[in-house]
């Protein structure tokens, strides 16, 4: 019995999104699902920056992926190192036509086409610190919850 269906409608493309960074969104979520992480996107972090995706993995190691549509997308963005103090990888997305040795070999790096995704480089591993994990763990969980609930609040559930 489904609980909720969502429709084509989604509150978490705002216009800031391309076709081609939501198409790299894509691929990259169907592959992370696939390996059993939850897939978050658009989740504010401190300081104001917000993350292109967030993934929790089935062990609880979270990761943030950078999508990056374009070699110019990359150049112009320079507030992505700033994510590490958010996560225990940090990865890049981006699609076939964007040269993959723009991006810094200590990010791992994922190449989309829309319909999946290929990890073509691991990110290293640096540990959240306990407390940080702990406020992202319950910035993730009251974001993922607070979603759901205006999703079905849209469908027709609103009381």
């Amino acid at each position: 019995m489904t609980i909720l269906s969502i429709g084509v409608k989604t509150p978490l493309i705002d216009g800031r999104q391309s076709e081609r960074a939501l198409m790299i969104r894509r691929g990259v979520q169907i592959l992370l699902d696939g390996m059993r992480h939850c897939v978050l996107p658009e989740l504010s972090l401190p300081g104001g920056r917000r993350a292109d995706l967030i993934s929790l993995s089935d062990k609880g190691e979270v990761w943030i992926i950078e999508i990056k549509s374009s070699i110019e997308d990359f150049r112009v963005d320079r507030k992505w190192p700033d994510y590490r103090q958010h996560c225990d990888r940090l990865f890049f997305a981006t699609l076939p036509d964007v040269p993959l040795d723009i991006f810094p070999d200590d990010c791992g790096l994922f190449l989309s086409d829309g319909y999946g995704a290929h990890l073509m480089r691991d990110a290293p591993e640096h540990r959240l610190p306990p407390s940080t994990r702990k406020a992202l763990m319950l910035n993730y969980a009251r974001s993922a919850a607070a979603r759901l609930m205006r999703a079905e609040w849209e469908a027709g559930g609103r009381a």
